[in-house]
């Protein structure tokens, strides 16, 4: 038996105990900054395991550290523990138990196959070379996210690769993905407050119409992708928020708008919020409006190291077959895993979990979000197999 089929041989008879702890997981959500009660639990069940823990990391992040019993390359694994302010609308057995709080995106079966990779890990120990160090991050979905403090705090130090997997819905079960290069976008966020002139619906003269101001304004900014950034750079503005007004006779005094900017390469993303900038400083004005607004610069691109995604393509087609294998397009959503693999060599993977037949068919962040469990073991597999093919190779 090689040592692949060892791993996915013991892996296999952790996988009923990693569908229990996401079960728990999914019945027990936290929101990002908040997951103190995780936090705890996911220490206790590593110790339990026997292993080294360290606490309080980042906020609430815990790390895992298994040395080998050899000396050799340092390996770090990340998944991420915070859930979202959505309600859970399935019917399972599993459901959140906490109102208006879930797990919508697999941040919990993240959690719970680093917690059997932990397990793996501590019951091979003196076998392997160098030292595996488990990240379980806080606070991925809001920026600025936990994994820069995590990494401020030394969590990356003396560490020669990082990997991380997103269990993906798109994705069906059985097929895994990733890219080399830019493969999910830089991320900033806008808030904008727009101020005018209250009036009574019937008599618009006499007010300042922040409703018109706001619509108007939404459809400049749409000219910053279609006119300013080259055809060729992918790059996406949102207004995902507009408020404004309470009463159909009233005309608003006030209006709030919020949304996202993405992009790929630094230069479209310095481009989009120089134009963002400009328009939102002008174009209310022309209605006779004010605009005040808040940015914030969140998540740089996630850019794979060329060498650790040509990893992928031979690992993963060696445990899965090469039919399994894909290459993915660029995606839109932002991850702040994209900040260790600014600082150390690594690959960002997806692992396919949807499935109609158990009814993983919604999309991440939806309220009834759900994944094929068995993506968990493919997961464990995928993540393992790389850090020992690097060991492997390094040696």
């Amino acid at each position: 038996m090689t040592e692949n089929e060892a791993r996915t041989e013991r892996l296999k008879e952790l996988y009923p105990r990693m569908v229990e702890w996401r079960r728990y997981l999914h019945r027990h959500p936290e929101l990002s900054f908040q997951e103190e009660r995780t936090s705890a639990w996911i220490a206790g069940k590593l110790r339990e395991m026997g292993c080294e823990v360290r606490e309080g990391v980042g906020g609430h992040g815990v790390v895992a550290v298994i040395r080998g019993g050899q000396p050799g390359p340092n390996v770090a694994l990340r998944a991420d523990i915070d859930a979202l302010a959505i309600q859970d609308e399935k019917t399972c057995d599993y459901a959140s138990t906490v109102p208006g709080v879930m797990h919508a995106c697999g941040h919990d079966a993240h959690t719970a196959t680093m917690l059997g990779i932990a397990s793996l890990y501590r019951s091979i120990a003196p076998s392997l070379k160098g030292e595996r160090r488990l990240l379980f991050q806080p606070a991925e979905e809001i920026c600025p996210g936990g994994a820069i403090r995590m990494i401020e705090e030394g969590v990356i130090d003396r560490i020669d690769a990082i990997y991380g997997v997103h269990l993906w819905t798109p994705l069906q079960y059985g097929t895994v993905a990733t890219r080399s290069g830019p493969f999910m976008a830089a991320t900033d966020e806008f808030t904008i407050r727009l101020t005018g002139k209250g009036g009574h619906g019937g008599l618009p003269h006499n007010a300042i119409d922040t409703v018109v101001a706001g619509a108007a304004l939404v459809q400049a900014l749409q000219t910053i992708v279609s006119r300013n950034v080259d055809p060729l750079s992918p790059a996406v503005v949102t207004i995902g928020s507009f408020q404004a007004g309470a009463s159909g006779n009233v005309i608003a005094e006030q209006c709030v708008m919020k949304g996202t900017i993405r992009s790929f390469d630094e230069r479209t993303r310095q481009l989009a919020r120089k134009r963002f900038k400009e328009i939102v400083a002008a174009a209310p004005a022309v209605y006779g409006a004010s605009a005040e607004l808040e940015f914030r610069e969140g998540y740089p691109a996630l850019v794979n190291d060329d060498g650790e995604a040509g990893r992928f393509f031979r690992v993963a087609a060696g445990l899965f077959g090469e039919e399994a294998v894909k290459e993915s397009d660029p995606v839109m959503a932002a991850e702040d895993f994209a900040y260790y693999v600014q600082r150390t060599k690594g690959c960002f993977m997806f692992v396919g979990a949807g499935n109609p037949e158990c009814g993983a068919i919604y999309p991440h962040h939806h309220p009834r979000f759900d994944i094929d469990e068995r993506a968990m073991l493919r997961a464990a597999e995928l993540m393992t197999a790389m850090a020992e093919n690097f060991v492997a190779e390094s040696a």
